[in-house]
């Protein structure tokens, strides 16, 4: 899987063909700051543990990765249907967007 500067997006298909998709929500990203910057936002008020770290790019919700106890991150997509998260980890320059199930590398920002 790649994606261009334009934040369109590919991956291999159905028999190895080449299906290329631009994110239809970068609209509703925001200049959000992360609400819970030391983590996640219900680990956190909890005592609950996690493995990496996603950032809504609407509202700025902390929340962590599937492969973490709580999947808060997922959880706060299905709770307020905000489509995009990127990833909180240092290092890392990437989005992902539940709606269209598409992953976008770099992450886009808020025009």
């Amino acid at each position: 899987m790649g994606c261009g500067s334009q934040n369109i997006c590919w991956n291999k298909g159905r028999k190895g063909a080449v299906v290329s998709a631009t994110c239809k929500h970068l609209d509703q990203i925001e200049n959000a700051k992360p609400r819970t910057p030391s983590g996640c936002q219900e680990c956190l008020e909890t005592g609950g543990t996690w493995v990496h770290l996603r950032l809504c790019l609407t509202c700025g919700h902390v929340g962590c990765c599937d492969n973490s106890p709580g999947k808060h991150a997922t959880l706060h997509f299905h709770k307020t249907h905000h489509p995009i998260v990127r990833s909180f980890e240092p290092g890392e320059d990437w989005a992902w967007c539940y709606v269209d199930e598409l992953f976008m590398e770099p992450s886009p920002h808020a025009r």
